[in-house]
């Protein structure tokens, strides 16, 4: 009979559990070694290189575990034939795992060694890196594209702003003698038709470009303003009502007005002449008839939004958007849209001064303007007005026709261009004023050091020798305390004129002008 393997260590106690404690030792590292690298494989299973070859050892390991374990039962239990058993079957596992080790030994001498793993590593993080510098600097190129294109287009802004400016002055002082020329001859001809006719087409076509050089000086920015706390809504309720003729049955009109609309500081009567210009522009858009928008709303434009354009400050602003239904404007014509005389519209349908006017209102009230178009779908443009403190001052009143105002007081007339300086002199003595006459600052001044007695001093802005107009007021006002002043001037420059805003307590007679004008401003200033 078979007998337990402790007789053959004749019982010794310290044989035996030498032998038992040491088994189970090895048992228990050979169970942790299968369960690991099962847990590995299984877990990871998709990634494992040589699956099979890891099962196998995790089963080779765990029956090792198991021998180990009989051989501690057969210490006091004669269970040879299971250990047998065991020991058979785990020499199977060792052929099948010994051939499998064989097999895979070729490519476990290919695979890189830990230092070629390190150069493979750094190569791909130098390659990694090298990517993100080429995208940075891709990046960097096209921001600073985009920013030379802004400057390219702020400079030619600029450039055809300084040459606007330049032509407007005289233009405005040809106009200024055409459209009062033409009125005087209007009033000598009205028992003749036929010539009241011609006068009328003379008149219109002065009056016509009277308003592209005013159009020319909005976009350039040179206009005089005189901003003021609006009520956007209640100017977009006006704008409306005066549209609905003009715009045709056609083109239905919708009003979306914020109930807490804050005020805006613009000057209203340009903005209304803005919106009228968005509407008409819009008009032209629907051939066919659509439908006009015009809403209001606050917004914020935040530093990521004035990160977009450089000319937006962030802060609260007032926004005016008309959109229409129309006929929209390409993507490639985007960009040109604010630039003079630019238009989509066919020959002699418009004068492509709409929008620019548009764009230099608000650029010079120190706002923002944005156009979003769809060909087929429709146009948007978005005005964006800085917030006013305080509350909304009330709108004008339109101004009725009366008689032309008189008076008897003295007036020196200060106007470089003769025609210009003749046509007023003769204006005023119609008017019953007594008139003086200068065609510089020196002349000027010398009149007034004398006796003379002058109620009112009438100066263009912008002359020759030195001196411009509102330098030779502060000396007039100096000499004679007191003394009334009136501006006129088709062009201001800075002279009364700073940051867009007409100056405190400056009266400003713009060129072009007629007698019904220059009536009420002088009466104006010398009630002033």
């Amino acid at each position: 009979m078979l007998i337990p393997h402790g007789a053959c260590l004749l019982w010794k106690p310290e044989l035996i559990w030498l032998n038992a404690i040491s088994d189970a030792m090895v048992a228990g590292a050979f169970f942790t070694t299968a369960f690991v690298l099962g847990s590995f494989v299984w877990r990871r299973r998709r990634d494992v290189m040589f699956r099979g070859v890891f099962w196998s050892l995790a089963i080779f390991a765990a029956v090792c575990g198991v021998t180990r374990l009989l051989s501690i039962l057969t210490l006091w239990v004669p269970a040879y034939d299971i250990e047998g058993l065991a020991k058979g079957f785990l020499a199977l596992i060792s052929v099948a795992f010994t051939a499998a080790m064989l097999l895979m030994l070729p490519r476990i001498l290919v695979l890189p060694t830990r230092i070629q793993l390190q150069q493979a590593y750094a190569a791909l993080d130098e390659e990694v890196r090298q990517r993100r510098n080429a995208e940075a600097m891709v990046k960097r190129f096209q921001e600073i594209e985009a920013t030379e294109s802004q400057v390219r287009q702020a400079q030619k802004m600029e450039a055809i702003g300084q040459l606007t400016g330049g032509v407007a002055h005289d233009f405005n002082n040809i106009l200024t003698v055409i459209t009062g020329t033409i009125e005087i001859l209007d009033e000598a001809v009205k028992d003749r038709p036929h010539l009241a006719q011609i006068t009328n087409m003379m008149g219109a076509a002065a009056a016509r470009g009277a308003d592209l050089t005013q159009h020319l000086l909005a976009f350039a920015r040179r206009q005089p303003l005189q901003p003021r706390s609006v009520d956007v809504n209640a100017l977009v309720i006006e704008a409306a009502r005066l549209l609905r003729p003009t715009l045709g049955e056609q083109v239905e009109i919708e009003s979306v007005l914020a109930h807490d609309s804050a005020p805006a500081l613009i000057d209203p009567s340009q903005l209304s002449t803005a919106i009228l210009n968005l509407a008409l522009n819009a008009r032209d858009a629907m051939p066919n008839g659509g439908k006009l928008t015009l809403e209001t709303k606050n917004v914020v434009l935040d530093e990521n939004y004035a990160a977009m354009s450089s000319e937006v400050n962030p802060g609260n602003y007032v926004m005016i958007a008309v959109s229409d239904t129309g006929a929209g404007i390409p993507g490639s014509l985007l960009d040109k849209v604010f630039e003079p005389f630019f238009t989509t519209k066919e020959v002699g349908k418009g004068s492509g001064l709409g929008l620019s006017m548009v764009y230099g209102l608000v650029k010079q009230s120190n706002g923002h303007i944005r156009i979003y178009s769809e060909e087929g779908h429709g146009t948007t443009v978005k005005l964006y007005l800085p917030q006013a403190a305080g509350v909304a001052d009330a709108l004008p009143a339109e101004a009725g026709t009366s008689e032309l105002e008189r008076g008897d007081e003295t007036i020196l007339i200060v106007e470089d261009d003769a025609l210009v300086r003749e046509y007023v002199v003769t204006q005023t003595s119609r008017l019953g004023y007594d008139t003086l006459a200068a065609s510089n600052a020196a002349e000027a001044l010398a009149i007034i050091n004398g006796p003379e007695r002058i109620d009112l001093l009438f100066t263009d802005v912008i002359m020759p020798g030195g001196m411009n107009g509102r330098q030779l007021a502060i000396e007039a006002e100096m000499r004679r305390p007191g003394l009334k002043v009136l501006f006129t001037s088709g062009y201001t420059e800075n002279a009364i004129v700073h940051h867009g805003r007409l100056d405190a307590g400056v009266l400003l007679l713009p060129k072009p002008y007629i007698s019904s004008d220059l009536a009420r401003m002088i009466r104006t200033a010398l009630a002033s």
